[in-house]
């Protein structure tokens, strides 16, 4: 029988999702504490690959099981399983459906403040930066839809057969006093560092080291910019993962970030 299995998880002490020996991975993690509890070798493919220290509100991944349990396996899994990776729902699927290529689209939501705050240290990064020009990087932003062919902004785009992705949405949002920033993207597809070094791009842009022309014309002439500088990762989240038979929200609507500052007021620009 194969089941999806949603789940969050704070990346921070994590090497990433993705399962490599010798360091810590949230993948590994996960199979270990199942094997205890189910008694069995069980292996799991997730919905994507995140990068260290990068967090996810919501992600998936698949599993086969023999044998089904007669026991809460949730509870058992959480009782299992360290403070920072928590199960929230195990779905039974009927086929073999796929948690990763089955998936349609992905969003991702990466947070900035812009003074020291030891409350959101890790959480969401750090930069210390005044007066950005945030209607240039709103600008920006916007642009990002138009474009189908992302290789400018990518770490290893040769190790991918193609680089379109098929971004169906992108903004960019401040807190009224201009010290907290939220960058949103959705698209079909990611690739290697890709939300990073745009986000990277786009400080550039608010610091008044690139202009908004130049940004786009990396993505009209597929050119990688001369400096890759891409931004934290502790500020990125995999906060929505949707299929065409599986769209669930979030067991967490907004990462820790937002439900930290709940009496901020947050603006489109």
């Amino acid at each position: 029988m194969r089941y999806f299995v949603h789940i969050g998880y704070n990346g921070l002490k994590y090497n990433g999702w993705q399962k490599q020996p010798g360091v810590m991975n949230v993948q590994g993690v996960i199979e270990q504490a199942l094997n205890q509890v189910l008694k069995t070798p069980i292996f799991i493919n997730g919905c994507g690959r995140t990068d260290a220290r990068v967090h996810a509100s919501q992600f998936f991944f698949h599993m086969d099981v023999e044998q089904p349990w007669d026991f809460d396996l949730i509870f058992r899994m959480n009782k299992v399983l360290p403070g920072n990776i928590a199960i929230f729902d195990i779905i039974p699927m009927d086929g073999q459906q796929h948690a990763r290529f089955d998936a349609v689209q992905r969003s991702y939501d990466y947070f900035i403040h812009t003074y020291k705050n030891p409350f959101l240290n890790g959480l969401s990064s750090f930069y210390l930066v005044d007066k950005l020009d945030f209607d240039k990087m709103k600008q920006a932003a916007a642009i990002l839809p138009n474009y189908k062919d992302y290789r400018a902004f990518c770490t290893s785009p040769d190790k991918y057969e193609h680089t379109l992705c098929y971004v169906r949405s992108a903004s960019l949002s401040v807190d009224e006093n201009g010290d907290h920033l939220r960058f949103q993207i959705s698209s079909n597809r990611f690739l290697s560092k890709m939300i990073r070094i745009i986000m990277g791009q786009l400080l550039k842009i608010g610091k008044g080291v690139l202009s908004v022309e130049e940004f786009e014309s990396y993505l009209i002439n597929n050119k990688t910019p001369d400096l890759i500088t891409p931004a934290h990762p502790e500020g990125l989240y995999l906060s929505k993962v949707t299929y065409p038979y599986l769209n669930l929200p979030p067991r967490q609507q907004f990462s820790s970030v937002l439900q930290m500052q709940a009496d901020l007021t947050w603006e489109r620009l």
